[in-house]
């Protein structure tokens, strides 16, 4: 993996320097759950982004090594983004921080009992 230097000597510093930039946890999300993917097909699915943000997202996380880009030979070029080894051992931790995330969400505002009755109901019914 290519990290960028961190000030501190620290590699979790140097990661998070890459993961923090705009846009990264959305990008890195989308390719961990649809695989390989097209520019064009990115930028639709992270409404709101830029083209020039999105190549320039794309050019660090390449440069980190944790996507991949290829490109097919062809007229106009096919080019599919997906995540590297790297990549997906990364996307794993961030679906652990996202169940973190829901415990804590549900945890500050829970179920009242009366509707999470209803929900278990409805689920154990199905």
């Amino acid at each position: 993996m290519n990290l960028p230097p961190s000030p501190f000597g620290c590699p979790l510093d140097s990661l998070l320097r890459i993961l923090c930039g705009p846009w990264t946890i959305y990008l890195l999300c989308r390719l961990h759950q649809n695989g390989p993917t097209r520019f064009g097909q990115l930028k639709r699915q992270l409404p709101g982004i830029s083209s020039k943000m999105l190549t320039e997202r794309l050019r660090t996380l390449e440069e980190a090594e944790i996507i991949y880009r290829h490109q097919t030979p062809t007229v106009p070029p096919c080019v599919t983004y997906g995540l590297t080894p790297e990549g997906r051992e990364i996307t794993a931790i961030l679906d652990q921080l996202n169940t973190l995330a829901h415990t804590w969400r549900q945890r500050a505002n829970p179920v009242p009992q009366a509707e999470e009755h209803t929900r278990v109901s409805a689920h154990q019914s199905q």
